[in-house]
């Protein structure tokens, strides 16, 4: 059984790698791949984005070879942590939500004690790859890896666990200036609030897909706590947001390609806008989706922008 919000390239792409696995071996490695979302890596890029931004702004250009090569490495392992931790707080609540009920554990595919190791080897990988850092980057870790484990248990008694999927994924923000630059400066603290307004508009274009289900099983998400008046407040939170941005810009001094990549970003958080007017499952989902270009676009101008400086 396939999760509803697979993606069908990905999911291609996975089945090609593992023809090349021996027939015994190809299912279960299937399912781990799948427990850990390799088969949708938009939440991947969404946590690769925010780290980049860091790592640039950090650098004043291109970022040296060895913490970009940690981080990019780090996200894929931490997000995938964090996947496997969620899917074993959720194996009561995903049998229940339509898009949910395919996933490993919830289908019975991964037995939740398979899911905490996966998590326990995952969050090992990202701890080696961040020895080969500093200490400070290192002291900041371990607080990384507590919001990862927490967030998944978030949902059960705040209708704001999106404030800290936001703080969980953008913890990588304060950890890449540390490592670049020995220190994590105000521009730093100002880009991962930056990043919690970004989950914020994200995830609950994510959660309005499954407001309904949850409402039912008793969970909680900003998607139930902004009701009716949901798409005013995510258009508050995106303006927010790009205020937060233009902060960003002028602190760091970046040039014109940021802004015309903000200017561009407006525009992409207008057409969200649009896209999710009706509230239907559909469209919320891809807006979530659209969130990759949003993230891509505004590195491509913080990246440009330093390299004309």
């Amino acid at each position: 059984m396939q999760p509803a919000d697979s993606s069908a390239r990905a999911s291609s792409v996975l089945d090609w790698l593992l023809a090349r696995l021996p027939p015994r071996y190809r299912e279960k490695t299937r399912d781990y791949l799948v427990l850990t979302r390799m088969d949708r890596p938009i939440g991947a890029l969404l946590l690769l984005w925010p780290t980049w931004w860091a790592l640039w702004l950090a650098a004043g250009d291109w970022p040296p070879l060895k913490p970009l090569a940690i981080f990019t490495l780090g996200v894929f392992a931490m997000r995938a942590a964090g996947c496997a931790i969620n899917d074993y707080a959720d194996r009561k609540l995903d049998p229940q939500v339509a898009r949910t009920a395919g996933r490993p554990i919830a289908s019975g595919r991964v037995t939740p004690r398979e899911a905490l190791v996966v998590f326990g080897v995952l969050l090992a990988f990202a701890f080696v790859l961040v020895l080969f850092t500093n200490r400070l980057t290192i002291e900041l870790s371990f607080a990384g890896a507590a919001l990862a484990a927490i967030y998944p248990f978030t949902k059960r008694w705040t209708y704001l666990p999106q404030v800290v999927l936001g703080a969980a994924f953008g913890w990588s923000i304060p950890m890449a200036f540390a490592a670049v630059a020995g220190t994590v400066p105000p521009l730093g603290w100002l880009l991962f609030i930056a990043n919690i307004l970004w989950s914020l508009v994200y995830d609950t274009e994510y959660a309005m897909v499954d407001r309904d289900d949850d409402l039912k099983v008793g969970a909680k998400s900003t998607a139930i706590l902004f009701g009716d008046a949901d798409l005013p407040i995510i258009g508050i939170l995106m303006a927010t947001l790009l205020l937060a941005m233009v902060f960003v810009g002028q602190r760091a001094h970046l040039g014109w390609p940021y802004w015309l990549a903000l200017l561009a970003c407006a525009g992409l958080f207008a057409y969200q806008l649009w896209m999710i007017r009706t509230r239907e499952r559909g469209p919320c989902l891809a807006a979530f989706r659209h969130n990759n270009w949003w993230g891509l676009v505004l590195w491509m101008g913080i990246a440009l922008a330093l390299a004309v400086k």
